[in-house]
């Protein structure tokens, strides 16, 4: 191969609680690692965004997969997507149920059906054909999640108030062949009408991936990432010939000017130039390049590692 591999992953945009920062940082760490390493066998992007996220997923820190936020009625309701830059195939999954990695049953629509979106029961139905196992509801549901529904059931809260820290998880890269990917997973907002579909399983909303141009994960309030295409508007000012960060800086003063929404993107463009960018107070994320580990939550703040060293402390549980 002719490129040097990148990841980028994100844990969510929004406001993070001090108890949490550590777990979403070594999150985001471990998940970036993960389809790093994919990547230096020569896999996939495809293939690294898919394992960046599942891995994220299975940590509780974060509001996909187990860890998700807790609908009206209390149950877990997750979207997913995956999208390849190749030929622009996508995968998606909205309002299931009581499976562990919604990234992995999202990856299946597109590669074993003809559509790209399958949604609820019809979801549920293809993936026991797919034979994927099921995980009882009460497996995803971590107490936070319960307790966040519960105050949010009082008749005096706010649930807006609590989705300031809404989250989802996402991954983009580009693999040593030049093909980009990118993979959005998500347990929605919290108290969330029965039903209801954010951003993530949308195309061009949630994710978009384009071996032209680029590749981006958003995360944020859905609605407002909805209005404005988000994913789609930054490949489209890369295309104009802004760089990766002020493609995503424009784009995220685009939604918060015209509709006052919030929210985070992480961008790879089609020459391994990246971006981790947010207009909420915070945002996990990580990125391998050149076998230089970087990561951060606050505004300005990067830390950096070689991946050695990170894989060393990774092995010791950080």
């Amino acid at each position: 191969g002719r490129m040097k591999p990148v990841i980028v992953v994100h844990g969510g945009a929004g406001r993070i609680f001090k108890e949490r920062e550590e777990g979403s940082r070594a999150g985001v760490v471990r998940a970036a690692l993960r389809g790093f390493g994919i990547l230096k066998q020569g896999g996939s992007a495809l293939d690294a965004v898919e394992e960046a996220v599942r891995s994220m997923e299975d940590d509780p820190h974060f509001n996909a997969g187990r860890g998700s936020v807790l609908n009206e009625k209390g149950e877990v309701e997750m979207d997913a997507i995956i999208m390849d830059g190749k030929n622009l195939d996508s995968g998606a999954v909205s309002a299931v149920k009581c499976i562990a990695n919604p990234i992995k049953l999202a990856r299946l629509v597109m590669e074993k059906t003809k559509h790209m979106l399958l949604t609820d029961h019809g979801a549920h139905l293809f993936a026991q054909a797919m034979g994927i196992p099921e995980t009882p509801g009460e497996k995803l549901i971590t107490e936070r999640s319960r307790e966040r529904w519960k105050k949010n059931l009082e008749p005096d809260s706010n649930p807006e108030e609590f989705q300031k820290d809404l989250g989802t998880v996402g991954a983009v890269a580009i693999d040593s062949e030049g093909n980009v990917a990118c993979a959005t997973s998500t347990g929605g907002l919290s108290n969330k009408l029965i039903g209801r579909v954010g951003d993530t399983a949308c195309i061009g909303s949630g994710g978009y991936a384009d071996n032209r141009s680029g590749a981006t994960s958003t995360t944020g309030h859905g609605e407002s990432i909805m209005k404005v295409v988000l994913a789609r508007l930054i490949l489209y000012h890369m295309e104009q010939g802004m760089s990766p960060e002020m493609a995503a800086d424009t784009a995220l003063d685009y939604m918060k000017t015209r509709v006052g929404g919030l929210g985070g993107v992480i961008v790879v463009n089609s020459s391994g130039e990246w971006a981790a960018r947010f207009s909420t107070k915070q945002m996990s994320w990580a990125t391998v390049k050149d076998d230089q580990l970087h990561y951060g939550i606050y505004a300005g703040e990067r830390h950096t590692k070689s991946v050695d060293e990170a894989l060393a402390s990774e092995s010791l549980g950080f």
